[in-house]
């Protein structure tokens, strides 16, 4: 095995991403005495530019600091290579003599390390290792930064109903999500109990309907005398466009280098207050974004997610002698174990919410659903119930 390895992060930064990278750096240098371990900066566009960190110069006192450190310490992006950029990425890795790059990210990451396989023609390993707050992985039970991301939304709506009891009223939080609906069903994970908060779930896998959303918030306000919603900001229409590309007029939408809408600081907000002002006139209703703070907060890191990612990221290292592929974190009926699994088998795919994890007739979880978030977010607060 040759001496270099090249660790790069991509997407949108985690609370744990950080534990993937020195996972992998602490593995090389434990495996393969004297190796280089370089970190490229800002993702393949540093190994294009030729700007790395030698994170194998750094103590293990400093790596391990940078391991609890939120966000992604070596830069990021959302580069799509094409063909003259992935042969510019390739040079950059030969440059430096890497015998395996290993990318952590989600499913443009992925999908950028299948591009370069077969854009290099052999003599590389190309190793993909998972990261996503979205939890939309193929063949993942979960992925690192999921769980301190949810944690953070659960405990959110847990607070936010308790609020809402108090001065009574309409509230919906959007969390993010474009295609998966995980992290805002996590919403439901420490509810107090079948009366609380979120009374209403909205997620990408099942089509938003105006009429039937102000129908459902008419009917919970009657029931329960307030309503909570969570709603995935990737909430489409019976269309397949989404409520963003909907609701939000074309002139303010942007997207970004994979061609995606960008979901995050538009007016879907708004435009979810004016359907509410229109059709529920009168009612104190709030709606608040939760945008990127649920991804990458320190003060909701979790210790399980966080050696989770460490241990993805060494056995990324661990299994790159037997060839390109994808670390997965599967459960194995006991316990979360991490696997390798064929690149094309995660690469540019998206791991929706089952069917069954919400009620067939309603805009809520199911006990299926339930029981998945219960077994990954064990509750961690036990509040008393309040009189009102």
């Amino acid at each position: 095995m040759a001496e270099t390895f090249v660790i790069a992060q991509g997407g949108g930064p985690t609370a744990v991403i950080n534990q993937t990278v020195v996972g992998a750096a602490l593995e090389a240098m434990k495996r393969f005495p004297g190796c280089r371990v370089l970190g490229a900066l800002h993702g393949v566009r540093g190994i294009r530019d030729g700007r790395f960190v030698t994170l194998s110069d750094l103590p293990e006192t400093e790596l391990m600091r940078i391991a609890a450190t939120p966000s992604a310490a070596l830069g990021s992006t959302r580069d799509k290579p094409d063909a003259a950029y992935c042969e510019a990425i390739l040079e950059g890795l030969k440059a430096v003599g890497a015998a395996a790059f290993i990318n952590i990210g989600g499913n443009d990451t992925s999908g950028t390390q299948a591009i370069l396989r077969a854009a290099s023609g052999g003599g590389m390993t190309f190793m993909h290792a998972p990261k996503t707050i979205d939890n939309d992985l193929m063949e993942n039970d979960h992925t690192p930064g999921f769980i301190s991301a949810a944690e953070m939304v659960a405990g959110a709506f847990l607070s936010v109903d308790l609020d809402f009891r108090a001065l009574p009223g309409v509230y919906v939080g959007i969390v993010m999500g474009r295609h998966a609906g995980f992290l805002t069903a996590s919403a439901s994970a420490w509810a107090l109990d079948q009366d609380s908060g979120p009374h209403l779930v909205y997620v990408p896998e099942r089509p938003f309907e105006r009429a039937r959303f102000v129908d459902d918030v008419k009917a919970t306000v009657a029931r329960h005398g307030r309503c909570v919603v969570a709603m995935s900001e990737g909430v489409s229409g019976s269309d397949g466009r989404s409520l963003v590309e909907t609701l939000v007029p074309p002139e303010m939408q942007e997207r970004d280098q994979h061609g995606n809408v960008r979901l995050s600081g538009t007016d879907l907000g708004q435009a979810i207050e004016r359907i509410l002002a229109e059709d529920l006139p009168g009612t104190r209703a709030r709606v608040d974004t939760f945008g990127y703070l649920p991804r990458g907060n320190i003060a909701t890191t979790s210790d399980t997610d966080a050696r989770e990612a460490f241990a993805a990221g060494a056995f990324a290292v661990a299994s790159v002698e037997q060839g390109d592929g994808s670390v997965a974190l599967q459960f194995d009926g006991e316990k979360t174990v991490c696997r390798l699994v064929a690149l094309d088998a995660v690469a540019g795919k998206t791991r929706h919410m089952p069917e069954d994890f919400l009620m067939a007739e309603e805009s809520r979880l199911s006990q299926t659903g339930l029981a998945y978030l219960n077994r990954l977010l064990p509750r961690r607060y036990d509040p008393a119930k309040p009189f009102v």
